[in-house]
């Protein structure tokens, strides 16, 4: 097999070998196995970086059309709209509305986070096991979990009648829609790879799908913040107080009319909830067939078909074996635990740090809005300077903001920060996926005869990020609890506004600043990159040429 391939692209194709082809085909023709990081160790080898001028052509079948990318990109619009409610309100739902006191928020955040991680590789594992049908290997998974994720979506937005196990209700419909949610993004984040063979293509399609998931972070706090807004106002506080603290000084007509407004009240916040989450639930629907209708998922070029995958375990020690992998997750990971704390803390901030609780919702939608916005621009940046330098300039942005409106709280500055980190928010969200890609296309060269991990790599890097996030949530509302958060008061103590200012400034800035250093020792520069495309373009077609030879021969 090895002596056919090299006699193929020796008879067949010495001009583009002589132009294009990287040292690492020397190795790989002979079958010997290039090294985790063996990329630059190949540049160095080179003579001079001649990638960058070789013109850069897309085969026509790996073209994808507008309609498709647009398909693709609707696909996951549903998840960033419910996670976009989820992250943003979710925190002051269970304090505020279902009442359940501060440990008991922080057990359910944390708990919900830390199962939807471990499910994350426990359905990658299944997800490479998958066989493929009429319809791929991936997209049954997506088909077949979505009716549950909406059922299991409205309920966690349900009050249920009791009070005393609200606790076990909220943290078993919060791990199950963890659950569900995960047999939907593995496939979803993996259907990258088997979209297009170029990288061109699919960094196009990851553009796609970051500004339409921002527009579904945009359109998930739009529909809960105008929706659940009357929820949080004052209105109901006055009668409260008067009923709490003028208790002596009142009647019992009067005491029992104001509990009653508050009760009413109450009733009004759950109601508007469960609407919310009812739009959000058609939506998911809707956005699902309209993927369904609109995206053909390809199989693996790479590898010939008669190769067998190599088990799930050997695949998982290869990819954490793997360097470039590990040090874009966990630079990720700091980055995105950083914005987590910001999404999952704002609300609260606005409405108990800095007096802002009237205007939260506008402000939720003016960061979304300029990250949306700013989706191209970042698109353009990474392709002109290289995803790294894009990810440096993008995620920096953020932090003199923050800390900006800590000590500026008032409504021109918030609305100047907003702007400002919708900027940040938007790299944040784009980079890491368009380089993952880079990731396993490296993964490939170095391990040229495994197959089908692409779900390993998606399934492990949202366990990282989910289970890094859950910790920082618990940690941040049981920071609250011990600041002396009282649940359902409309004013809060002192303390618990200055941790708030902590977990909005200080720390989301400590994160990124981890994040971005361990980011300086990311080794695939865009060099490297070109240099992978090339190289197993040249793979690509040894491996055509060898089964167009080997169907000569049979026919023979």
């Amino acid at each position: 097999m090895d002596a056919g391939r090299t006699a193929v692209v020796t008879q067949g194709q010495k001009t583009r070998a002589s132009v294009s082809r990287p040292v690492t085909l020397t190795v790989m023709a002979k079958g010997k196995k290039a090294p985790a990081g063996s990329g630059d160790k190949l540049i160095m080898k080179h003579p001079e970086p001649a990638f960058t001028k070789v013109p850069v052509q897309t085969h026509p079948e790996q073209k994808l059309s507008v309609c498709s990318k647009l398909c693709f990109a609707i696909g996951g619009a549903p998840n960033q709209v419910a996670g976009s409610a989820t992250a943003f309100f979710l925190q002051i739902y269970l304090l505020d509305v279902a009442q359940i006191n501060p440990f008991q928020a922080s057990m359910v955040l944390f708990i919900g986070k830390a199962w939807g991680a471990v499910s994350d590789p426990i359905v990658g594992f299944f997800v490479t096991k998958s066989r493929w049908t009429k319809i791929g290997r991936l997209m049954p998974w997506m088909l077949g979990c979505t009716p549950f994720v909406v059922v299991s979506y409205f309920y966690l937005w349900y009050v249920p009648p009791f009070t005393k196990g609200r606790f076990i209700w909220y943290l078993g419909f919060y791990c199950l829609y963890q659950t569900l949610i995960t047999c939907f993004h593995v496939p979803y984040s993996a259907l990258t790879m088997f979209l297009s063979t170029d990288q061109r293509e699919r960094d196009s399609a990851t553009a796609y799908r970051m500004t339409m998931e921002v527009l579904g972070t945009l359109i998930g706090a739009a529909i809960q913040g105008q929706i659940v807004a009357s929820a949080h106002t004052l209105k109901h506080c006055r009668h409260h107080n008067v009923s709490a603290g003028h208790l002596g000084n009142s009647s019992g007509t009067e005491v029992i009319r104001s509990l009653a407004l508050s009760q009413d009240f109450l009733s009004h916040a759950k109601e508007v909830y469960m609407i919310a989450a009812g739009v959000i639930g058609g939506l998911f629907l809707i956005c699902t067939v309209v993927m369904f209708l609109g995206v053909k998922e390809r199989d693996d070029p790479y590898a010939p078909k008669t190769e067998k995958p190599i088990p799930f375990h050997k695949g998982f020690v290869l990819v954490m074996k793997h360097g470039p992998y590990l040090t874009l997750t966990a630079a990720f990971l700091f980055i995105s635990v950083a914005i987590q704390l910001v999404q999952s803390n704002f609300v609260l901030f606005c409405t108990y740090a800095v007096d802002l609780r009237e205007h939260f919702q506008n402000i939720v939608l003016t960061i979304l809005m300029s990250a949306a916005v700013s989706i191209p621009f970042w698109q353009w940046f990474l392709q002109k300077f290289g995803k790294k330098t894009a990810a440096f300039c993008g995620i920096t942005w953020i932090m003199p903001f923050t800390v900006m409106l800590v000590f500026i709280p008032n409504l021109v500055v918030a609305y100047v920060v907003a702007v400002s980190s919708g900027l940040s928010v938007a790299a944040s969200l784009l980079l890491p996926w368009s380089m993952l890609p880079d990731v396993v296309d490296d993964f490939r060269l170095a391990n040229r005869n495994s197959k089908g991990h692409e779900a390993i790599f998606y399934s492990f890097y949202v366990f990282f990020t989910k289970f890094a996030a859950g910790i920082s949530l618990g940690v941040s509302t049981l920071c609250l609890e011990f600041a002396g958060y009282d649940t359902g008061a409309c004013r809060q103590p002192h303390a618990v506004a200055y941790t708030l200012k902590l977990l909005i400034g200080a720390a989301p800035v400590a994160f990124i600043i981890t994040g971005l250093m361990i980011l300086l020792l990311y080794p695939i520069s865009e060099d490297v990159r070109l240099q992978n495309k090339l190289a197993l373009e040249e793979l690509r077609n040894q491996t055509i040429n060898c089964r167009s030879l080997r169907e000569d021969l049979n026919s023979a």
